[in-house]
């Protein structure tokens, strides 16, 4: 058993880009999400995500009203930057605490784009969304998104945009109050949390024995070498299944390490 190379799927938004290297070829489409694909039953959700216009202002739910609601696990994720135009920013939790009548008053006039705490966003920040967040990614963002493997978004405001919002249920789930989005690392070591613990891994020598627990991914952000004496290049995602045998990483890279808890 050895390393999995999962298959990048392209997802064409209206907020996407068409920028996609150095991770991908450049598209004529505007490709917003690349998902990686090809294990059954995958732990996680990895994504690429690539921004030329502000996400919608959305929530995800908790495990317990997902599961009522869709028969599906909640979303909590997090993101980490590869790359930012001057300016790009996210957003996540409130200036202020609100009440439930003030957001959806604000959603609905568009007020809540000033109610948001908007986090300036560089290459290598880290940002933790947990599931009840409401939050907006910007415009001009690369970034890697690792998440329960679940898609439930409830839209609360969209600039705009026609497409469907879901307040209802979006203010059923909202936290209404701050959020510590912006993670400060311990040590290589991103974002611990019930759902996934994810580490930076960087290599920079000819041969790295790694030793895995097994069921977890690893995405390579930057560089190129080779995993388990494969080629592998910046925008590649493995998954390493349980029981695999420790194998080498080598060259220069930086990669994302992660899985369940």
């Amino acid at each position: 058993m050895s390393p999995l190379r999962l298959t990048p799927s392209f997802r064409e938004k209206v907020w996407g880009a068409t920028a996609l290297e150095p991770w991908f070829p450049n598209s004529t489409r505007k490709i917003g999400e690349v998902w990686f694909e090809g294990i059954p039953d995958p732990p996680l959700l990895i994504k690429f995500l690539f921004t030329s216009e502000n996400l919608s202002v959305q929530v995800h739910p908790n495990d317990a009203f997902a599961m009522r609601h869709h028969n599906s696990c909640g979303k909590t994720e997090m993101w980490h930057i590869l790359a930012a135009e001057p300016g790009a920013k996210i957003a996540a939790g409130f200036r202020e605490l609100l009440s439930a009548e003030r957001l959806e008053e604000a959603a609905l006039s568009g007020e809540i784009e000033t109610l948001l705490e908007w986090f300036d966003a560089a290459p290598g920040d880290t940002f933790f969304i947990p599931a009840g967040t409401v939050h907006a990614i910007g415009a001009g963002l690369t970034l890697c998104e690792i998440q329960q493997y679940s898609d439930v978004t409830y839209r609360l405001y969209d600039y705009g945009r026609p497409r469907e919002l879901h307040l209802e249920s979006a203010l059923a789930v909202s936290h209404l109050g701050r959020s510590r989005a912006r993670q400060k690392p311990l040590g290589e070591r991103l974002v611990s949390c019930e759902h996934f613990t994810t580490t930076r891994l960087e290599i920079d020598q000819p041969r790295c024995h790694h030793r895995s627990s097994g069921g977890e991914f690893l995405i390579v952000i930057e560089g190129q070498g080779e995993v388990d004496g494969q080629p592998s290049n910046a925008g590649d995602c493995w998954y390493v299944p349980a029981g695999t045998p420790a194998f080498d990483l080598s060259g220069r890279m930086v990669l994302l390490q992660t899985g369940n808890g």
